[in-house]
């Protein structure tokens, strides 16, 4: 156990203690719940109190925060988080270079950057593949990132139009019992997906661009007997596709477009006994060139903290029940 020492961290000025803290001191409440740390504001210092080698992990977010401050940076929740989960990777020391680049600027002319490593590679691996891969849990910022590069590469001409799709799959409900036309049947399963366009380029602007068809938003159905050229093409909860949606989907690429698949396989609602398409896809498409495979974590979750809390809590429940069924099995339990 490492020992308990105290270490004081100093403001510049009242500028900066004001960002770094948040309102509230939501900020300082991250990071205590982060590392485990105590920390009390006091005039222009603020102490920092804990095991040691936590007291200096918070030391040192402190300070790469500040760094962001200083360069005009506004850090948001999201920032923070970002900062404590890099410390307790042993990556902080990248933690900057991850504002060295602005995606895109959003609806309301915030810049978009990526916010851990996990979205770096990401984001590294749609720009040098012609198909990548995107695989881990909610939160991770998939759907969000791959709609930035999708707007990012129309607007700088590359690409002619934007297409998204995702299947209408969802745990215990069925198409033909919700109301209303095909249209407004499958828009609930297309809300993530026009929440991220709307947020990079205003509702408005997403609606324009739909009715001149430079943005596509429609069911993995509609992409059977297509050819898609000059086009960045986004599959959305693909760990709900089947083997054979999945091929059909995957050779629909056409020349000089993009394609991205994301999934999260922890939450697959295909019927019992389907295979997922996503996860036959990681095994059979494993070596093919120009095509990258990202794997998330909890750790790159960048929502509210609790959220890979909770990821973290089901996937050591899971690995609990699976190691049960195999005890059973061994002990004989298994074939009664």
């Amino acid at each position: 156990m490492s020992a308990q020492i105290q270490q004081i961290f100093t403001f510049e000025n009242a500028e900066q203690q004001t960002k770094l803290i948040g309102v509230n001191d939501s900020f300082l409440r991250l990071i205590e719940e982060g590392l485990s740390i105590q920390l009390h504001a006091r005039g222009d210092q603020m102490t920092i109190s804990g095991d040691e080698d936590k007291v200096h992990l918070a030391h040192a977010v402190l300070q790469e925060l500040t760094n962001l401050i200083k360069h005009q940076i506004n850090i948001s929740p999201t920032d923070v988080v970002s900062a404590v989960t890099m410390a307790q990777r042993g990556t902080l020391d990248y933690f900057g270079d991850l504002y060295s680049e602005t995606l895109i600027r959003d609806n309301k002319g915030r810049a978009v950057r990526v916010k851990n490593f996990g979205q770096r590679q990401y984001v590294q691996a749609i720009r040098k593949n012609d198909i990548t891969f995107g695989i881990g849990p909610a939160g991770t910022g998939k759907t969000y990132l791959a709609v930035v590069m999708a707007i990012s590469s129309l607007k700088r001409g590359e690409v002619e139009r934007i297409i998204i799709t995702r299947p209408a799959v969802e745990a215990g409900e069925s198409l033909g019992f919700l109301p209303g036309d095909l249209k407004e049947k499958v828009d609930p399963y297309l809300r993530p997906i026009y929440d991220a366009m709307n947020a990079i380029v205003g509702a408005e602007q997403t609606q324009r661009l739909m009715d001149r068809g430079v943005i596509e938003i429609a069911p993995l159905a509609y992409m059977r007997g297509r050819t898609l050229d000059d086009a960045f093409i986004i599959l959305d909860e693909a760990q709900n596709t089947t083997n054979q949606q999945m091929k059909m989907f995957l050779t629909r690429f056409g020349f000089g477009s993009k394609m991205i698949v994301n999934g999260d396989i922890s939450q697959i609602d295909l019927p019992r006994g389907a295979k997922s398409g996503l996860i036959s896809a990681q095994r059979i498409l494993k070596d093919v060139n120009r095509m990258s495979f990202v794997n998330f974590s909890s750790a790159d979750v960048v929502r509210h903290p609790v959220v890979g809390l909770i990821v973290n809590a089901y996937d050591a429940a899971e690995t609990k029940l699976a190691a049960l069924k195999k005890e059973q099995g061994i002990n004989g339990f298994g074939n009664n």
